[in-house]
């Protein structure tokens, strides 16, 4: 672990003034109520009775300092990375030969995600797995979001959170290691796997950007398909036409306009939580309310790291800078890192094999039956699962 100044990493804790506590409970006493047509569901964007439903619980029920506490459970640091201070926890296991793996969270996430799954992965032993499977995890928050918030600087995009977090590995004195990650953090977890092949081991995804159908598929490319990827593909382009047509619009607004769009979430909590909440809805395993497929008070510690750092704005900058990259639209760049895909089919978008390959080095490619964006919180069980089967298939072909 380096030394100097400008590399030093400091000890954290989570400790939230009970002022700013006091504060969000008199905001959400004085909400303002928007009206609501009759019969409009989720329809028009999330409903008025539950999420009043959902602000009572926040308000009279849900208990910040329990969560503090729990996130604290975890060894915490901060460490400034090309002008940006990085807040991270380093869950090390208790077997010395554990794979070092870096998870990466997207948005509207945090390292909250990974409450569930952090213990079977560092110490299986105490779940009932096999030590051999087990990781020292490295557990980031994406510059801008929660407490590694808010940068600084233009041009935080995923090119420059990957070098940011290649250096933080450095830092930790992993010379080589893992990554996994999902929505932002898929695409900052491949590009660390493509830029640095001498040091990943290996590319775990619950997302694999650039690998569904965004054009209608030709007779040509259909007819070289098998009948299941053929009728695969043609579901792939029906949910893109689906989300361009009814869910983009929270992305438009933020890869063009992030900042007008910060005056309303930092200002009210419950406008921070419907951002959020409502994508927790549409992009999950969830039939009616979020809590079908999440639990409430980790989706409100979750929306509450948001809240308490004033980062909707900042969190929000990386859909611009992606955006507005010189690489923006164009095809992704090849990467030769051995690369698994957990496809839960609940997510945003349906990824295609043969589009995939085009691009990725694909090695393991598993499909389930439940699930959505945010496994982590959803199925932990079968995301540990798949964690466990690439890195022990690494291990036994001699790649780790």
């Amino acid at each position: 672990m380096t030394t100097s100044v400008d590399q030093a990493i400091h000890p954290f804790r989570i400790d939230i003034p009970q002022g700013d506590l006091d504060d969000l409970r008199e905001r959400l006493d004085r909400t303002r109520w928007p009206d609501e047509l009759p019969g409009a569901g989720w329809a028009y964007g999330i409903p008025v009775g539950y999420l009043k439903e959902l602000v009572h619980h926040w308000r009279h029920v849900y208990d910040w300092r329990a969560a503090e506490a729990r996130l604290n459970e975890w060894p915490q640091f901060t460490t400034t990375i090309d002008g940006a201070n990085i807040h991270f926890a380093h869950v090390r296991s208790p077997e010395p030969d554990a794979t070092p793996l870096l998870m990466t969270h997207g948005w509207p996430g945090s390292i909250v995600e990974f409450l569930d799954v952090a213990g079977p992965l560092t110490d299986p032993r105490a779940y009932g797995g096999d030590p051999s499977d087990a990781f020292h995890l490295v557990l980031p928050g994406i510059p801008g979001f929660g407490l590694s918030g808010p940068t600084r600087e233009t041009g935080w995009e995923i090119r420059r959170v990957a070098g940011a977090f290649t250096e933080l590995m450095e830092r930790l004195g992993y010379e080589k290691y893992g990554v996994q990650g999902g929505d932002y953090g898929a695409g900052i977890s491949r590009e660390i796997g493509r830029t640095r092949p001498d040091r990943v081991i290996g590319v775990h995804l619950n997302l694999l950007p650039n690998s569904c159908a965004t054009q209608e598929p030709g007779g040509e490319e259909l007819a070289r398909l098998s009948p299941d990827e053929r009728k695969r593909t043609l579901a792939s382009w029906e949910r893109f036409q689906e989300w361009s047509r009814n869910r983009q619009g929270y992305a438009d607004i933020q890869s063009t306009r992030p900042h007008t769009l910060a005056y309303g979430l930092t200002d009210s909590p419950v406008g921070q939580l419907a951002w959020i909440a409502e994508k927790f809805k549409e992009w999950t395993d969830s039939r009616d309310r979020p809590e079908d497929a999440v639990d409430r008070d980790r989706m409100l510690t979750n929306v509450m790291l948001y809240w308490l750092t004033g980062t909707a704005g900042s969190s929000a900058r990386i859909y611009y800078e992606r955006a507005h990259a010189d690489d923006a639209g164009t095809p992704p760049e090849p990467s030769m890192a051995p690369t698994a895909l957990a496809d839960f089919p609940h997510d945003n978008f349906i990824p295609l094999r043969h589009i995939a390959d085009r691009t990725n080095h694909i090695v393991q490619w598993t499909s389930y039956d439940r699930g959505g964006h945010f496994p982590a919180m959803e199925q932990p069980d079968l995301l540990v699962g798949d964690v466990r089967t690439f890195f022990r298939k690494l291990r036994e072909t001699g790649r780790e």
